[in-house]
């Protein structure tokens, strides 16, 4: 069963996952949960698609910016997975802004009869092509005045993303209350890696700009994937849950 989670940025998908994961291997259920943030193509790879496609591209984070063959393959493998040929599971170093070497993946020796999928674009459908023609922010009006790089971003999503969403048994999602709580939730995490001294640790500056290249879609997310989701789960804005919707 493959069960996508999705949920804005710094929602908290990644702590739920792993409750929910750990609720169903108590109850027996061999689980895994992956992020599609370990997905990241490289920096490499995503400087060819500045050069080649778009300059914003360069940005991790965007549909387009993911290895979908690496992590459809993953998903696959996992159903064979034992102790002598373990599956390996890609893991993205967001400090450093890159993916760790294949030798510092963890391995799976058990095939799980469950695997989570949490991103924040998790489920997100294309939007109507007539939606794109206007710029939404400082960055997509002074950095993509032709509507190049929205567009094709909006053509990943119609294409490879929406082929993997339609694979998914069910729809979990972490409704935010809006978008403007992203900004604190997501400086949250970035507190973490600048008391690590992370190297790409952001500032509220580079922050700001970060976030603009997700409010597009994160507007979207919040006007379509509701009445796309089994369960919701309604926050509020210290993220506790103010209720819980189940679709009929």
């Amino acid at each position: 069963m493959l069960v996508g989670l999705s949920g804005l940025q710094g929602s908290g998908k990644s702590t739920f996952a792993r409750q929910l994961a750990a609720a169903a291997r108590r109850c027996g259920t061999p689980t895994e949960v992956l992020s599609l943030d370990d997905f990241y193509l490289g920096r490499r790879a995503r400087m060819r698609l500045a050069r080649d496609v778009h300059p914003l591209l360069a940005t991790r984070g965007v549909p387009g910016t993911h290895d979908l063959a690496l992590l459809t393959h993953t998903v696959a493998d996992l159903a064979h997975a034992n102790v002598r040929r373990p599956v390996p599971v890609p893991r993205f170093d967001k400090g450093r802004d890159t993916r760790l070497p294949p030798s510092r993946w963890r391995g799976v020796t058990t095939p799980p009869r469950l695997i989570l999928l949490e991103g924040w674009c998790v489920g997100v459908p294309p939007q109507p092509g007539n939606r794109l023609a206007s710029p939404l922010n400082a960055l997509e009006r002074n950095e993509d005045t032709d509507g190049r790089w929205r567009r094709w971003v909006n053509a990943q999503l119609a294409d490879a993303y929406a082929d993997l969403w339609r694979r998914f048994d069910r729809l979990i999602l972490l409704e935010a209350p809006g978008f403007a709580v992203v900004t604190r939730w997501r400086d949250e995490q970035e507190r973490a890696l600048r008391a690590r001294h992370a190297p790409q640790a952001m500032g509220t500056a580079a922050l700001q700009r970060f976030l603009m290249h997700y409010e597009r879609l994160s507007r979207h997310a919040l006007r379509t994937l509701p009445a796309c989701a089994d369960l919701r789960l309604v926050l509020r804005r210290d993220r506790s849950v103010r209720t819980i919707v189940c679709a009929t």
